[in-house]
């Protein structure tokens, strides 16, 4: 068997060195546009701000490397301008010498990547303006920074790579501003969860401009000047656009393959395409959303690796099939971090899924442990099924942990309660008796049995303010003259609301605030179990403070979780 292999980095270098493991008969080539074969393209941005400061260090495989452990012959700088499917070959050109040419194949694999969108603006090509694919494009943006001593620079677009970026320019000492269209950066997380971020982001230097449209850009003797609708117009000495990525698939449409999803190449679950014997792998394709069950581009690294074994399992014979992925995802904010997986609140309602969501803020480790930090953990799932749709987390230590407890728990289709019992590692240096993914099993069945009654940030403004309903805060007086939510006037520390409940008119609804949403869950207890209807603030004033005022305490560590189930 002839294979050819179209692009490299995380789909098509991991399928050329499966392929070879399984069949050391086959002849590989793999054919890579770009100077480098199989990088680190998740560390790109980490070379810029230096954190990462050998180049070599990016390079995981070379040709040679290749070839000496796998006998695979790796061509980088050369293109495949085409696919000529009826002959079963393909056209490649030579970028060095310019020298074309068709080569056979009896098994072809693509794995083309995506391609940054760059908008149709006004001096969109001017040579200031950046964008961030490959390792070309590390280096070009590291060393202009360097060399032309760039001291300012504007980043377009909040996803991964764009608060990616805009961290390591700060590291480097730039002045940066980010501009976000919508309200919030990080697409995947609810806009209450990405507020921690801002609000993170704004102390570490990044200057974050969202809700705010890019019109075009314009050269000055300056710098390049970015225009804002609506607003006074950004001068840097450079931009990096960061708005996103399209599948590469002009080669497939060429080729007369069927595209899907935004113009992504359609594969089966043993990623072959409309043509049997070409697969596609990566960034370029749409597979099954693990939750939804639809067709998603998914264009992460860690999909990618396993789309390229599956391809190459099958094109050696085995049976194999990708299961589809829920998009799990980490990203470094500074010194914090942020997770997700599965569905936010707009996509779970874009699908018209009935779901219920519960907010908590447990600590990373035992509290009387030095060190631990508060995460919030936002969990969502259905509510007749109890099937988990998705989960946020936001923090500093132990995110990562708990993230990968719950895709897992998703993957293997627990139920949300089922969480409570997870028999998980514990010492106080890493975690709890009682972990935060145990805590949201435990929040979430008081929740669906009716132990609890929940209201959230966006419930606020609908409270009534005539006296109807009571507002209380339960939290220590200290806390209370530091700041407290509009409108919670009534305030009765948590530890003497049963010797002043009568203060409380039992007739009237009870809406509990405290600062992470422990207190006001035991403060609910003990009115709803004397006769009051109590509701419980999801995610405490600690959450309130950061959505309002883009602020929130650090360095804040609450009591123990363990008294919330």
């Amino acid at each position: 068997m002839k294979a050819v292999i179209i692009g490299g980095v995380a789909g098509g270098a991991s399928a050329a060195a499966r392929l070879r493991r399984l069949d050391e008969t086959a002849e590989i080539l793999i054919f890579e546009r770009s100077g480098y074969v199989s990088y680190a393209n998740c560390g790109l941005p980490y070379y810029i701000g230096g954190t990462i400061q050998d180049r070599r260090a990016l390079t995981l495989q070379t040709p040679e490397s290749f070839w000496n452990r796998f006998h695979i012959d790796v061509r980088v700088r050369h293109e495949v301008t085409g696919i000529n499917r009826g002959r079963k070959t393909v056209t490649v050109r030579n970028l060095a010498t310019d020298e074309v040419w068709e080569e056979s194949y009896d098994k072809l694999l693509m794995s083309p990547g995506a391609v940054p969108v760059k908008p149709e603006l006004p001096g969109v090509e001017s040579r200031r303006i950046r964008t961030l694919r490959t390792v070309e494009d590390t280096f070009g943006i590291r060393e202009t920074v360097i060399k032309e001593q760039v001291r300012s620079a504007v980043v377009i677009g909040g996803g991964f790579i764009g608060v990616e970026v805009a961290e390591n320019l700060q590291k480097l000492g730039l002045i940066v501003s980010l501009i976000q269209r919508s309200d919030h950066i990080l697409a995947p997380l609810d806009a209450d969860m990405a507020s921690f971020l801002h609000a993170h982001m704004r102390k570490n230097g990044v200057e974050l401009l969202l809700k705010k449209t890019v019109t075009g850009f314009e050269e000055s003797e300056d710098g390049i000047i970015v225009g804002l609708e609506g607003e006074s117009p950004l001068l840097a000495d450079m931009a990096i656009l960061a708005i996103g990525v399209l599948p590469e698939s002009g080669l497939a449409k060429e080729a007369g393959l069927t595209l899907g999803v935004r113009g992504s190449i359609v594969v089966n679950d043993h990623m072959q395409t409309s043509d049997p014997d070409i697969y596609a792998v990566g960034d370029a394709v749409s597979v099954t959303h693990s939750v939804t069950k639809e067709k998603a581009v998914i264009a992460l690294a860690g999909p990618a690796n396993k789309q390229g074994r599956i391809a190459a399992d099958h094109m050696a014979g085995l049976d194999v099939a990708y299961q589809g992925s829920p998009g799990s995802s980490i990203l470094k904010v500074f010194d914090m971090t942020a997770a997700f997986t599965g569905l936010n609140e707009k996509s779970a309602r874009a699908q018209g899924l009935s779901y219920e969501k519960v907010i908590l803020s447990p600590a990373s480790h035992a509290s009387y442990y030095p060190g631990g930090k508060t995460m919030t953990l936002k969990l969502l799932f259905e509510q007749q099924t109890e099937r988990i749709l998705g989960a946020q987390i936001v923090g500093f230590d132990g995110v990562d942990k708990r993230l990968d407890v719950i895709a897992t728990a998703m993957q293997a289709g627990m139920k949300v309660t089922g969480l409570k019992d997870l028999d998980l590692a514990y010492a106080p240096p890493y975690s709890s008796a009682k972990d935060p993914v145990n805590m949201a099993g435990f929040v979430a069945e008081n929740v669906l049995t009716g132990q609890v009654r929940q209201f959230f940030y966006e419930d606020l403004e609908e409270l009534p303010r005539d006296g109807s309903v009571i507002l209380l805060d339960v939290r220590s007086g200290g806390e209370y003259e530091g700041g407290h939510a509009e409108g919670f006037e009534t305030h009765i520390p948590l530890d003497r609301l049963r010797e002043r409940m009568k203060e409380l008119e039992r007739e009237k609804p009870v809406y509990v605030m405290c600062q992470s949403g422990l207190r006001s869950y035991i403060a609910c207890r003990i009115l709803t179990q004397a006769g009051y209807v109590c509701h419980n603030f999801a995610g405490g004033y600690r959450l309130y403070e950061s959505i309002r005022d883009d602020r929130f305490d650090e360095n804040a560590m609450f009591c123990s979780a363990a008294s919330l189930s």
